[in-house]
């Protein structure tokens, strides 16, 4: 495999190259033999990597790699070797980024090196969680155990942003075709009306003077209101990949109304089986926090984790940092202190992320039967006063007609 790495000679020049070797230990041994101390080593991936590549135009899903864990560890408890256990899973898989990567797992496990090293050399495939996870499952004999265990943690993880991407999907799409119909009331239908009642010279009630009037305002600065948003949706997008923005906008996300609520509920669970699936799988709280906090997808509960983090390394243990901050819900903080005196810490935090699963899921559901109706009534409500002024209109003209 080829290595990029930048090291330090004896007189303090620094020398940059590129270096071949079956895993990063040798390269250290290879330069320290040379009078160079290794700074920094990582892969050598080519600007216009065919991997890299591959890797976009065939993006390896979550899902595929649930299987993976799943058929792994029912090979391995059979009694196969997990070289052949990869190697038949390898002629299995359709998806040519993630068989690609499963040989150069099997490579560098035939060149000396363990499952879980191996695969920490593909981060965006394997989470660091998973990784740290199945080494220890490694040290323990328990590989095959670690390996349902994460398959189950990640099928949490999908049922919940399935969960969140449906109850945004229906709003999204009424959204959508509010706007379709309002369009072409405005620019087709009103001006059509707004022609006729010109030519017949009548008085037009307010509601339809308004309603033309927006008509014809929107048809005249149509370019002008396009420009206007998407340089508003441009700077959006900037502000948000600042990490001011990035700060900000998950802590708006969790206070949304209804929403909020349930991408709190989920974050906590997350949290909360994270801490339990690591705490089970023998490594210390130290170990376990940054982890955690590295796999955190908001970034408001990544920062109260940390603080909970630098606390506890000063000897508070884990629930009296929690407890400070109100991002962590009572009975979280509950369940935890119990969990540190009892010394089933792995055992409370399961049964706080399945009860935090079970609300978040329950909630999920009354806000997409409450959504629904909600979208409806706001449609029907734009379309039927769009409609309203062009039947008023009419009747007003029928009026002064027979006047």
């Amino acid at each position: 495999m080829l290595y990029q790495y930048i090291a330090c000679g004896e007189s303090g020049d620094i020398v940059k190259g590129k270096i071949s070797a079956t895993s990063e230990d040798s390269i250290t041994e290879m330069l320290s033999y040379a009078g160079y101390r290794l700074i920094n080593l990582r892969p050598y991936v080519p600007f216009l990597s065919l991997g890299k590549l591959a890797a976009q135009i065939f993006p390896v899903k979550q899902t595929e790699i649930i299987m993976l864990y799943r058929q792994l560890a029912l090979l391995l408890e059979s009694g196969i070797n997990i070289v052949t256990a990869l190697g038949l899973l390898q002629e299995q898989i359709s998806n040519r980024t993630l068989k690609k990567v499963v040989y150069d797992i099997i490579n560098d496990i035939r060149n000396g090196d363990q499952l879980s090293t191996a695969m920490s050399r593909h981060p965006n495939i394997f989470s660091s969680m998973s990784c740290r996870t199945l080494s220890i499952g490694e040290q323990t004999g328990g590989l095959e155990t670690m390996l349902r265990q994460m398959a189950d943690y990640m099928e949490k993880e999908i049922i919940t942003r399935k969960g969140i991407k449906g109850a945004m999907m229906y709003p999204m799409i009424a959204a959508g075709v509010t706007v379709v119909v309002v369009g072409i009331l405005m620019f087709f239908v009103l001006p059509a009306f707004a022609n006729l009642y010109g030519s017949l010279g009548a008085e037009l009630p307010a509601l339809t003077r308004i309603m033309i009037d927006f008509s014809v305002f929107l048809r005249s600065y149509v370019l002008h209101i396009f420009l206007v948003i998407f340089i508003a949706i441009g700077l959006g997008i900037i502000y948000l990949r600042t990490a001011d923005g990035k700060y900000k906008f998950d802590a708006l996300m969790l206070r949304i109304p209804q929403l909020g609520r349930v991408k709190h509920l989920n974050e906590l669970a997350r949290c909360c089986r994270s801490i339990s699936l690591l705490f089970s799988a023998g490594l210390p709280l130290t170990e376990i926090m940054p982890l955690v906090i590295q796999g955190c997808n908001n970034r408001v509960m990544a920062q109260a984790l940390y603080n909970v983090q630098m606390d506890m390394l000063k000897g508070e243990g884990l629930s009296k940092p929690m407890a400070k901050n109100s991002i962590f819900l009572p009975m979280m903080v509950q369940m935890v202190k119990v969990g540190e005196e009892t010394g089933s810490l792995d055992t409370s935090l399961l049964a706080v992320a399945q009860s935090y699963e079970s609300e978040a899921e329950d909630k999920t559901k009354s806000l997409i039967n409450m959504i629904q109706p909600v979208m409806t009534l706001v449609i029907a409500g734009i379309v039927g006063l769009i409609a309203l002024s062009m039947v008023s209109a009419m009747y007003s003209i029928y009026g002064q007609a027979e006047f």
